[in-house]
């Protein structure tokens, strides 16, 4: 071994030893235990308010939220029932959960909706004009319940997903989700369509 390598071995070690003195193991676990607690956020100790660009706040136990984010834990089961608050930064670390959203009073109910029906936006395709398979892809045309909507997906993996015995849910290549609420309602022509991916 070279001095050189000996000395950029030795620098290595210096590093790793430099990363366990900066490691605090008490904060670690504290951090850990917060994050294992769940919080019920209720009508008694939670307050919603509207900010500015479409955003909600949150004062929980008297410490204020200037914006959170809104997340479904079963968002297609119980779009309704234990919904988390988290902080909205790039952690999107949670505050807690709403258990059943018909507790909170109606207004806060509604500005969660809101908050959901943004995050979750899903069209309803209601017709398929067509759909072309190219190196990979596939290239939609649809009729929605916004309109006539075009996008691609991939051809392989979990695209085109069954959510039950006739239900889909497509997921274009930027992450948008689209719903075709049951497949046997589709023409015979369109399900044809469809072949590729069932």
């Amino acid at each position: 071994m070279t001095p050189i390598d000996m000395e950029t071995m030795e620098e290595g070690n210096q590093q790793d030893l430099l990363d366990l003195e900066e490691f605090d193991e008490e904060a670690l676990k504290k951090e850990s235990e917060e994050l294992l607690e769940m919080h019920l956020l209720t009508r008694e100790n939670a307050r919603f308010a509207r900010t500015g660009g479409g955003f909600i706040s949150l004062n929980y136990n008297g410490k204020e939220y200037s914006r959170v984010g809104v997340y479904l834990t079963f968002p297609l089961t119980e779009p309704e029932e234990y919904i988390s608050i988290r902080e909205a930064d790039e952690k999107a670390k949670e505050i807690g959960l709403i258990e059943k959203l018909s507790d909170l009073e109606k207004e806060q109910q509604e500005m969660i909706r809101e908050q959901i029906r943004l995050r979750y936006f899903m069209p309803v395709i209601t017709k398929v004009l067509d759909v072309k398979d190219e190196y990979g892809y596939a290239y939609w045309n649809v009729q929605t319940d916004f309109g006539v909507c075009r996008f691609t997906t991939r051809m392989s993996g979990d695209a085109v997903v069954f959510l039950g015995d006739s239900r889909l849910m497509i997921t274009d290549i930027d992450g948008n989700r689209y719903e075709i609420p049951d497949f046997y309602r589709l023409s015979v022509t369109e399900r044809k369509k469809l072949d590729l991916f069932l």
